[in-house]
């Protein structure tokens, strides 16, 4: 096991000394009046939250060992001093980690090394140096995923912080918030935040449903940050209707002409009346018992963070269509910062006109959330809104563009084949779960959803209006927010192209960004026992939200990436682009063909991966594969990019490749692996999460696609501009492939696979085309 600990670094100004005083561990002349192995037995003492008696602390002590063969509590009443040795020895048995399992009771310090733990060692452990090396001890990560002081926490060590008066909090340790709020005490409350548009066309500004829980101290004159999700599955989802309006894909590539153009989406209009305020409140009306929460989200709340949870436009309780990343969308999520920052309307229930003000917030608000939740916290930054101070935008759409088309062609998600925009809005109309609203609504909403339809274009991949107002990555400048971006380096739902894009865009902005590649697919990261996300996000937000001088732009680096050779490796680097390189594909005209034996067509419809094996396994006659034996590099780190000069037999189709990590390895699993259900406590009897990480495959797999791309050969250069292609005309087409970050293992090589159609992703017509591909003409550029 690896421990990555990012976030463990004493910032600068750090007092430990102080701050265990602080956390009523240390009392202020016991350094002058005991011994060092008597503070340590009494510092030990003060953390057994389990034990109320000597007698039982003391026997809690006597489980574990000072020596291979002597128990701590023996070991602690002969005269034998501290040593490096038994301090580490001891440390790691607290943190749960087991002797002969985990670690070798002879040598705990190389071992300790080996799993990347940083104990503390002294020439002489006096008093000081035993209370400054239990202070490190709290702040370094157990077994199971969080740090000691955390795992503390959760065993009952800081309730009596929830009894200090409101203006003594937060409580901080290292620059950190700790969890000195009673999650018991929390207050849950909604409002309803008014926008400046109307887009289900009733004539009156929309409404928005926001649901509040933030800590009871908020009442008592302490003005807490915001931590701000928008979810629009957060009310609801209609997954049925989404299965019901799924596209077929089933169906060949057409003729584009040059001139096609697509269906106008809908224009919304503004409001033509705003609900009258007729008086104020000090509180809110209306609360709710629960929300689907995000674990992080759950973690932060009782270090004092005001949690928000919004769905916007269309629906439950709010007004309005459902858009799918609409300027529309990303204001009725924007005006929600907006009132949290004290600058718009909210009202105490939907009719009664009554406003009220988020007297509780100290106007700085971050937006957390993966997916769709990211996407819209892009969004909103884009909109430079007052008030919000930082995203964690995690997997997260950056231009929907590049999430349902690519290169002129209608491209899914991986697994959601047949989804689009029209597809998931449908699914998150959750207007439909208060049958008379939707009985009201529902024309309306079949009308937009039908233009929309039209709209998005699935006649053709082409960029144009529509997915030009959902394209955030225009508007990146207007970013003023700091930005923490996390993206799996294997996701195929949201391609990591989205996150380089806005990654890049962000280098020559002023501001902190950040940037966290892990190796898995479409996930949250925040339950590792490898990666300090965590606190690492709770470092970065008590700088930007608390506005505590911790130091975590500087301490924090800018870009940490997971190998994917050496499992629980995560490293630091100082950019993502490396020198690009030009690599030459062969001499010779290669040929394949697209079409398939009917029954095996239908057979790899129905399941998409054994068409990716027989890709894969290099017995097919429907791709040619490149090894790229000579390019000797461990590193490639970028955007491949791919020119291809490609021919069709007839007026149309598509180019595809994949690129392929060659050899024979047990490689990294892409889905965490589950440790412990359940097994992290964020808080005294609060929530818990799941603890999961990335393990080795139990078997060797002789091959990893590491990246790919696809083009309409009518789009050879831009994909918003189709060119009038004819059977056998020669094309050059250039397109990227998606970015990289990927460490190359010993006696591996890469290699480009080149095919049509790609039965995961893009339109499977089972067309008789044969491609040729002129490779003398052809190159493939690699960053390294």
């Amino acid at each position: 096991m690896k421990i990555n600990q990012f976030a463990n670094q004493l910032i600068p100004g750090c007092q430990p000394l102080t701050e265990l005083a602080h956390l009523r561990l240390l009392a202020t002349d016991e350094l002058e009046t005991c011994q060092p192995k008597e503070l340590w037995q009494r510092l030990l003492w003060r953390v057994d939250c389990n034990g109320t008696t000597d007698a039982q602390h003391e026997l809690r002590l006597h489980d574990y060992l000072a020596t291979p063969s002597m128990a701590l509590d023996e070991w602690l009443a002969n005269d034998q001093p501290i040593t490096d040795e038994i301090f580490a020895r001891v440390a790691l048995q607290l943190l749960d980690f087991e002797p002969a399992l985990d670690f070798s009771l002879a040598d705990p310090l190389t071992d300790a090394q080996g799993m990347n733990l940083q104990l503390p060692t002294y020439e002489l452990w006096n008093q000081a140096a035993v209370a400054r090396g239990f202070y490190q001890l709290l702040l370094t990560r157990t077994k199971h995923g969080q740090t000691w002081l955390d795992y503390l926490t959760g065993q009952g060590l800081l309730t009596w912080t929830y009894q200090l008066p409101a203006k003594q909090k937060p409580l901080l340790v290292n620059g950190q918030p700790i969890a000195c709020f009673d999650p018991h005490q929390f207050i849950y409350e909604v409002v309803y935040v008014e926008m400046d548009h109307d887009t289900d066309f009733d004539g009156q500004a929309d409404l928005i449903k926001v649901e509040i829980m933030r800590p009871a101290d908020s009442n008592h004159g302490l003005k807490v940050p915001t931590v701000f999700t928008a979810s629009p599955y957060n009310q609801g989802t209609n997954d049925r209707w989404g299965e019901i309006i799924t596209h077929d894909v089933n169906q060949p590539l057409t003729h584009l002409a040059p001139d096609h153009q697509a269906s106008q989406e809908t224009k919304f209009t503004n409001p033509q009346r705003c609900q009258a305020v007729t008086g104020h409140a000090q509180v809110a009306t209306e609360t709710f018992s629960n929300t689907p929460g995000y674990t992080l989200n759950n973690y932060l709340a009782p270090r004092g963070y005001a949690i928000v949870y919004a769905a916007g436009i269309g629906t439950k309780d709010s007004d309005g269509l459902q858009t799918c990343g609409s300027p529309e969308q990303t204001e009725s999520m924007k005006v929600v910062v907006e009132w949290l920052h004290g600058i718009r309307h909210a009202y105490t229930d939907r009719t009664s006109g009554i406003t009220i003000k988020a007297s509780w917030c100290n106007g700085n608000v971050a937006m957390t959330g993966r997916s769709y939740l990211g996407t819209l916290s892009t969004a909103v930054a884009t909109t430079g809104v007052p008030g919000l101070k930082a995203i964690i935008s995690e997997a997260a759409i950056s231009s929907w563009y590049d999430y349902y088309r690519e290169n002129g062609l209608v491209m899914a998600p991986m697994g959601f084949q047949g989804e689009d925009a029209d597809v998931l809005a449908a699914e998150t109309f959750s207007r439909t779960k208060r049958p008379a609203d939707y009985q009201r609504i529902t024309a309306i909403n079949q009308k937009y959803l039908a233009q929309m339809t039209k709209a998005q274009d699935r006649a053709s991949g082409q960029y144009n209006d529509f997915w030009r107002q959902r394209d955030y990555l225009p508007h990146v400048k207007q970013i003023k927010c700091d930005v923490m971006m996390v993206h799996g380096l294997n996701d195929w739902n949201v391609k990591p192209s989205n996150v380089k894009h806005l990654y890049d865009r962000l280098q020559s902005l002023p501001g902190d960004h950040k940037l966290i590649l892990h190796q898995g697919e479409h996930i949250y990261i925040n339950a590792f026992p490898s990666l300090d996300f965590s606190e690492m996000v709770n470092l970065w937000l008590a700088q930007k939200l608390w506005e505590v001088d911790n130091h975590a732009d500087q301490l924090l680096p800018n870009l940490i990436v997971q190998d994917n050779v050496k499992a629980q490796t995560w490293t630091a680097y100082d950019h993502w682009n490396a020198p690009a390189h030009q690599v030459a594909l062969g001499e010779e005209i290669i040929q394949f063909s697209d079409r398939q034996p009917e029954t095996q067509y239908q057979q790899w419809c129905k399941d998409p991966g054994q068409w990716a094996k027989a890709l894969l396994g290099q017995t097919n006659r429907f791709s040619y594969s490149i090894p790229l034996t000579a390019l000797q590099s461990d590193y490639y780190q970028g955007t491949p990019h791919l020119s291809l000069t490609v021919q069709s037999s007839l007026d149309h189709g598509m180019i595809s490749a994949y690129l392929v990590d060659r050899g024979a390895e047990r490689r990294l699993t892409i889905s965490p692996t589950m440790i412990e259900r359940q097994g992290i406590q964020l808080g005294y009897h609060w929530q818990t999460d799941d603890l999961r990480d990335f393990k080795l495959q139990a078997q060797p797999s002789d091959y990893k696609m590491i990246s790919f791309g696809h083009a309409n050969l009518q789009n050879p250069h831009d994909p918003e501009f189709a060119i009038d292609l004819a059977a056998q005309q020669w094309v050059t087409v250039e397109f990227d492939l998606q970015p990289i970050f990927h460490h190359l293992a010993n006696h591996h090589h890469l290699e480009l696979v080149i095919f049509g159609t790609d039965y995961q992703m893009s339109l499977r017509g089972n067309e008789n085309i044969t491609y040729q591909v002129d490779l003398s003409k052809s190159s493939l550029t690699l960053p390294f």
